[in-house]
């Protein structure tokens, strides 16, 4: 299933293509996230959980417009889990803030 909301929609597809630059497109100047509800460093984490273990996520269900996911995570460091994502949408149609975490 693909996520309602374009934004969220994209990012999706960058994380299932491996590409970081249309990932980092979706994201709002200064765009945060969460991980298990910690503060992680966006960059670090995306390179270490997404791109450079070749993360891919399939949707199972969605929320809130397509702005809350839960979805099937795997990568090559973890193998796969049920995971559970909330995006913060700015009036400009990019991420400013997302959280993920196991459901």
């Amino acid at each position: 299933m693909n996520p309602t909301d374009p934004t969220v929609r994209a990012l999706v597809a960058a994380i299932n293509a491996g590409d970081r630059d249309a990932f980092l497109a979706q994201l709002a100047p200064g765009a945060t996230m969460t991980d298990d509800g910690s503060e992680r460093n966006l960059e670090e984490w995306i390179d270490k959980e997404i791109f450079s273990s070749n993360g891919k996520l399939k949707v199972v269900s969605e929320s809130d417009g397509g702005r809350a996911l839960v979805a099937d995570y795997r990568n090559d460091t973890w193998g796969e889990m049920r995971t559970r994502w909330s995006f913060d949408v700015d009036a400009q149609g990019r991420i400013a803030s997302f959280a993920t975490g196991q459901a």
